[in-house]
């Protein structure tokens, strides 16, 4: 469930440092109060729209008009559903999902720790070092000139996607459906840097990170840094983006670089992109130990322990679909009751190859058009008409199948991180 909305006069009579952390993601110093203290600067520009000049004249409690008589929201977002607000983590309902290539105003946002303070383009520089040749250190004007900037649509989902479902609960943000999306990535292909840079055989795994900070405002301390080996690193779809959907990316996005490894978890592909580092070993770095995006490598019971020996890193996504038109709870009248289903489906590293759907809960099910995927690793758009022969409610069920044969299950694969649900999507519909 989401939040209920408050606008800020409300949030900071409540709680002033609640309302800091919920709005800025850190409190930095004990002595003040208000709207200003801890606030990085990036982020309150981004929520107002622009850049504040005398932003340290601002008094302690003060509220900007701009955003005094608004809910709280993620500047540039749109009808997103805030989760959790330590670090921001915010998902988008199905129905607003419904574009082919998904609106950067509707795509999730999934922090691990604080936004940056600092997210301007010029005088950004990513690092390529660790096992290589020729370590790089390159501006992003020198990403442009030196590398092949390329546009793709690229299949973005968080590895706990649709942990609100599991029973018994797993910790972490309780994801329904909405943490993913498909939107256009404009950068330059990671595989043509790490080829520039002359990977040495030692080199098996990456290392990513960012400039998120952690959330104990340890300047030590990452509050994420994974990884990917090599053999999926050179994949010519992994980019390294500074455009989303044709313009900057979104800050809450990873502006002003980030890193792009569709079809993994999506917490591979790391925001505010500073530095990727070449490893003679499998990353250990922040959330890529212990059982951090990992599930056990076998099938276990509801609520089992397992042994932290016994998990794998997640990899590849699977295989899955979600309506988005219309959306649950749609009334269709008893005279007219056909309905046009829409929706998307990916299957991570592969490629869908079906989508059924059903409106008498399994029993028979009806095959849906499919598209092919503008490229790799997009996600596919599908449809059918479907008629409900009487009135009453139904349930419509999407079930996808991917190349390998992989199909959707109706249960979900419990596992104790919550990662990977892949359960069939339903939604309800009202006829007469």
């Amino acid at each position: 469930m989401s939040k209920k909305e408050r606008n800020l006069f409300e949030l900071y009579a409540e709680d002033s440092e609640k309302a800091d952390r919920l709005l800025f993601g850190r409190v930095a110093n004990p002595d003040r109060r208000g709207f200003l203290r801890g606030a990085g600067l990036a982020t309150m520009a981004a929520m107002v729209g622009a850049s504040i000049p005398f932003h340290r004249y601002m008094p302690a409690g003060f509220i900007p008009v701009a955003l005094a008589e608004e809910s709280f929201s993620i500047k540039g977002k749109d009808g997103l559903l805030i989760l959790n607000d330590r670090p921001v983590s915010a998902e988008c309902p199905a129905h607003l999902l419904d574009d082919p290539i998904t609106p950067t105003e509707r795509l999730f946002v999934r922090n691990n720790g604080t936004v940056p303070d600092n997210m301007q383009a010029d005088g950004w520089t990513l690092s390529i070092d660790g096992e290589v040749e020729q370590p790089m250190t390159l501006s992003i004007a020198e990403l442009k000139d030196r590398f092949d900037t390329v546009t793709l649509a690229l299949q973005l989902e968080c590895g706990g996607n649709g942990r609100a479902f599991f029973e018994p609960k797993a910790r972490g943000n309780q994801w329904t459906i909405g943490a993913v999306g498909c939107c256009e990535w404009t950068g330059v292909r990671l595989a043509d840097l790490l080829k520039a840079a002359g990977i040495k055989d030692s080199g098996i795994y990456t290392a990513h990170y960012g400039t998120d900070g952690h959330l104990s405002g340890d300047p030590e301390k990452l509050p994420i840094s994974r990884g990917v080996p090599i053999e999926k690193a050179m994949s010519p779809y992994n980019l390294i983006a500074f455009q989303q959907n044709g313009a900057d990316i979104h800050p809450m996005n990873g502006a002003p670089l980030r890193l792009l490894i569709p079809g993994w978890p999506g917490s591979c592909s790391h925001k505010w992109l500073k530095r990727i580092q070449i490893r003679d070993q499998v990353h250990d770095g922040p959330k890529m130990t212990g059982t951090s995006y990992r599930v056990p490598q076998h099938p276990v019971a509801p609520g089992a322990k397992v042994p932290s020996e016994e998990f794998v890193v997640i990899e590849s996504m699977p295989v899955k679909s979600l309506i988005t038109s219309p959306a649950t709870g749609a009334q269709v009248a008893a005279d007219q009751p056909e309905l046009e289903i829409r929706g998307h489906a990916w299957a991570g590293d592969n490629k869908v190859s079906a989508v059924d759907l059903s409106i008498d809960f399994g029993t028979t099910w009806i095959k849906a058009d499919l598209a092919e995927p503008v490229n790799p690793y997009a996600w596919q758009n599908f449809s059918a008409k479907v008629d409900f022969p009487e009135p009453g409610y139904y349930e419509v069920w999407t079930r996808a199948t991917d190349d390998q044969g992989r199909m959707q299950p109706f249960a979900i694969a419990w596992n104790p991180k919550g990662y990977l649900n892949n359960s069939m999507h339903r939604i309800a519909v009202q006829v007469g």
